[in-house]
């Protein structure tokens, strides 16, 4: 039996609020990837054609999908949790997708069928390791069209020690006195394994998680700063690459193919 719409919504909108305390100028960032996906794709011919990576529960997929309601938007993820609330909640915005980023195959499950316009992701490709997303990076080149544009917003960390601390102190939202405001990522996630409509989906996430784990072990590109990103855009093949946007330690760094 799916998901009820009541209990999607719920999650959804709690997700929505734990996010909020990790980046006071999240929907900033939204609306500039938002912005720069809208300029790629200004006067061409044809529907739009957007990856969403690791798309989650549809934050991104979804605001995406209210600015250009033309585009065809494919999200991909492989938490099968938020990938049903996903198709649950946002069930107009994207066609959704479960494969692992950067394994063998993946950019096979997405079954596109003409070059990508735009591929964007948010705190998301941080998980990958280093080589994973290397790896990642020249798979997406090769799928976007000359022109389309690889979009990501995340915290990265700055080079200088000193900076990293003052930048990353400003990116953190102040609680306010709504109950579900304390609510963390390490809360939510306790909160949904207490849900019996989610009890499935959250043991086949712990299982993906285990062997995820096993493969990969912790190395993740998290500690990769910007200009790190930047040189291995170059190396997959993006001709002109730069952060387009910053606030704190968040960014919106841009890759033109």
């Amino acid at each position: 039996m799916g998901l009820s719409l009541a209990t999607a919504e719920r999650w959804v909108e709690r997700w929505e609020r734990q996010q909020q305390r990790y980046a006071v100028d999240r929907e900033e960032r939204f609306t500039v990837i938002a912005d720069v996906v809208e300029q790629a794709v200004t006067g061409r011919s044809g529907r739009p054609l957007v990856v969403d990576l690791g798309c989650g529960p549809g934050s991104l997929a979804a605001r995406l999908a209210r600015r250009l309601p033309d585009a065809d938007i494919v999200g991909v993820d492989m938490d099968p949790l938020l990938l049903e609330l996903a198709r649950t909640h946002h069930a107009d915005a994207a066609r959704y997708v479960d494969a692992m980023i950067g394994e063998e195959g993946w950019t096979h499950a997405l079954r596109l069928d003409r070059p990508l316009d735009a591929a964007v992701s948010t705190t998301a490709l941080h998980y990958l390791g280093p080589d994973a997303l290397h790896r990642t990076y020249r798979q997406l080149a090769a799928l976007l069209r000359p022109g389309g544009v690889l979009v990501n917003g995340d915290h990265f960390p700055h080079d200088d020690t000193a900076l990293a601390g003052l930048a990353g102190a400003s990116d953190t939202a102040t609680p306010s006195g709504d109950a579900l405001a304390h609510e963390d990522w390490d809360a939510w996630w306790t909160s949904v394994a207490d849900d019996p409509e989610l009890a499935d989906l959250h043991a086949e996430r712990r299982r993906r998680c285990r062997r995820l784990q096993s493969a990969t072990g912790t190395d993740s590109a998290a500690h990769l700063s910007v200009a790190a990103h930047e040189r291995l855009l170059r190396q997959a093949g993006f001709g002109h690459v730069g952060a387009v946007w910053q606030y704190g330690d968040s960014h919106v760094v841009v890759a033109i193919r």
